[in-house]
């Protein structure tokens, strides 16, 4: 089963993500903050980290440079998923290492089609 790490503060959008990507077959581990984003991706190496920019402790984009530069995490691909939609974020997110962007409010079609594309799920 592939995992998938969400990085997020709001209970609403986790139980949203958690409901979906469960419901899909996927296994999730869940942080609140950046920084047990961080740690959490260190210690269960996941197959994916979906990461919110809005976070306490640590931001998405400085949790993400983390995960980057760390070479046992570096590998796994991070998706930003925010409601940070302004013009240049996007570009800001991938210049940070994000691999993807989703902007909130989402289409749970279209992040469980990203999610599977990403993973080579179908």
């Amino acid at each position: 089963m592939k995992r998938i790490l969400v990085v997020e503060d709001t209970e609403d959008n986790r139980r949203i993500l958690r409901d979906l990507l469960t419901c899909a077959g996927y296994g999730l581990i869940e942080a609140t903050d950046g920084g047990a984003g961080v740690r959490l991706a260190q210690q269960e190496i996941p197959d994916l980290v979906l990461m919110d920019i809005q976070l306490p402790v640590m931001d998405g984009y400085e949790a993400t440079r983390h995960i980057k530069a760390d070479p046992t995490t570096s590998h796994i691909p991070i998706v930003a998923v925010t409601s940070y939609a302004l013009s240049g974020d996007e570009a800001k997110a991938l210049a940070a290492g994000c691999d993807g962007y989703v902007a909130k409010p989402f289409s749970p079609r279209k992040i469980l089609g990203l999610v599977r594309q990403i993973l080579q799920d179908g």
